[in-house]
């Protein structure tokens, strides 16, 4: 699963930077999608297939601590970029004479530097919970197969009340936001949809956003079943299952629903296909 994951956003990668017809922003934005999707995995996996061949489950308390910040980093960063690509899609779709000028290479940039930004803060955040409200230093296990943030809010000695308000507060503050995005975008989209006369321009939207939403909703089922089985679930190999779905999953499978139901993509690879051989 890990060497798919890899070579399918590679590859992914790979097309948009060697054809100049994908050097548009949905396709800008896809690339770094794959990016962090290549991040978010290599994050995780390496050191678990280390420890399945060592048989050495060990992990030092500032290596759980930046493995959980890169876990939050690319996480946030992968529901931004979606949210971020919904709005691509709400621009194209419902302000096409517009186009051009709202996502200019310098929005598109300020676009994601803001969802860098917006990852940093979660960051902190979780940060300022654990190091300054709790005892970390009592670290002993960790129920999962790496330093995941509900795994390490659990073992940061709050009470039920304190951990559930600092899970829900977190959650909904940075779930939210690209949530309401995603959401308005399609709400404003399906609308431009119903008021389309044309079943020729019907057909060429949904295939364009089909991709986009079958990510989305891999994406976020697997996130809600991580978060709800962590916060609910108190069987190690439930959270384990949950886990490997958040972080491998939607990694591995991204990039090959973007190839498989993308037109331009597929063109773009046969091209360098042909090419190569």
């Amino acid at each position: 699963m890990y060497i798919l994951a890899l070579f399918g956003n590679l590859l992914i990668i790979l097309t948009v930077s060697a054809d100049s017809h994908l050097h548009t922003p949905m396709y800008f934005f896809l690339s770094n999608l794959s990016m962090v999707d290549i991040g978010f995995i290599s994050t995780t996996v390496p050191k678990v297939i280390v420890d399945i061949q060592t048989n050495c489950q060990v992990i030092s308390y500032v290596g759980c601590l930046t493995q959980m910040a890169l876990i939050i980093i690319f996480g946030c960063m992968d529901s931004m970029l979606l949210a971020v690509m919904a709005f691509d899609r709400f621009v194209a779709i419902c302000h096409p004479l517009y186009y051009q000028v709202i996502m200019s290479p310098n929005r598109c940039g300020v676009l994601l530097l803001g969802s860098f930004l917006v990852s940093l803060v979660e960051l902190i955040l979780h940060y300022v919970a654990i190091l300054n409200f709790s005892n970390c230093g009592d670290f002993t296990e960790v129920s999962s197969y790496f330093c995941g943030p509900s795994e390490v809010l659990k073992l940061a000695h709050f009470d039920t009340v304190t951990n559930n308000i600092v899970r829900y507060c977190i959650g909904t503050l940075f779930g939210l936001l690209p949530v309401s995005g995603i959401i308005f975008s399609y709400f404003k989209i399906i609308s431009s949809i119903i008021r389309s006369s044309s079943s020729s321009g019907k057909q060429k939207t949904f295939s364009t956003c089909g991709s986009h939403l079958s990510v989305v909703c891999l994406f976020y089922s697997t996130g809600l079943a991580l978060y709800f089985t962590s916060s609910l679930s108190h069987s190690p190999s439930s959270n384990n299952v949950a886990s490997v779905m958040y972080t491998v999953v939607p990694p591995m499978l991204n990039p090959f629903i973007y190839s498989l139901r993308n037109q331009d993509i597929k063109t773009a690879l046969r091209k360098i296909l042909s090419k190569a051989f």
